[in-house]
């Protein structure tokens, strides 16, 4: 699948805001424990996962039965890096934050895309560097990387393959997009989020871009990610397991 946007800088100033992904395991050694002992563990992490900083847009996802070696996702948002250093330091802080592995960890920065033009509708993909959550009940996650010779392209080819790109997404309306550029910030270029409430039809959107000129110049779009939004009580609870 294709991604929006590249390096470059715009014209005029916009808010750029952080953007991270978060992929936890927890250790088999937490459903060992004796219920009261996890009970609290779960009370503490919903305490401190309910009430995030005021400056930081926290979502909680669950991966249990999607992913290997993943069960729990957070998904943060601020304009400043520290706020989201700080929520996860007193993750780890917690009684629970000692089962806990970062398996993957992803961090990008929320921009407009070069891409749209002047002609860009409100909600379309790529319009905002400050886009917030639409809590769909599934988000999708990779990072992207595009071939090098992607940037040797001129910069009017490259916002007509994206033009292609941007007409076959909007024939997926269920399906929105989310672009952090990681650029210098992390190990990919991008790190692409969709939120849905239809995997079927984002499977079927994946698919139609496979055909695309854009496709061409993908040169890494994996590991994939499939969640499932859950406030945090219940991500944690599912992570240890129902019995």
């Amino acid at each position: 699948m294709s991604a929006p946007g590249a390096t470059g800088s715009d014209a005029s100033p916009e808010t750029r805001e952080f953007v991270k992904y978060t992929l936890f395991h927890l250790r088999p050694e937490w459903r060992r424990l004796a219920a009261p002992e996890r009970a609290a563990g779960v009370d503490a992490i919903a305490r401190l996962l309910d009430r995030p900083p005021p400056d930081l847009l926290l979502r909680t996802y669950s991966l249990v039965g999607t992913k290997a070696r993943v069960e729990m996702m957070l998904w943060t948002i601020s304009a400043r890096l520290e706020a989201i250093q700080e929520l996860h330091a007193r993750l780890l802080g917690t009684p629970l934050g000692g089962f806990l592995d970062t398996e993957y960890s992803y961090l990008g920065m929320a921009r407009r895309s070069e891409y749209l033009g002047e002609h860009a509708h409100a909600g379309q993909e790529g319009t905002s560097g400050t886009r917030r959550p639409h809590d769909l009940p599934y988000l999708v996650i990779y990072p992207f990387v595009k071939r090098r010779d992607w940037y040797g392209l001129p910069f009017e080819e490259r916002r007509r393959i994206m033009g292609e790109h941007f007409r076959i997404g909007h024939r997926f309306p269920s399906v929105q997009i989310h672009t952090g550029y990681s650029f210098g910030l992390d190990d990919a270029e991008f790190i692409l989020a969709f939120e849905t409430d239809s995997l079927a039809e984002f499977s079927d959107l994946v698919e139609a871009l496979r055909p695309s000129e854009a496709s061409r110049y993908t040169a890494l779009e994996t590991p994939i990610f499939t969640a499932v939004r859950v406030e945090p009580r219940r991500m944690v609870e599912l992570a240890g397991g129902i019995g």
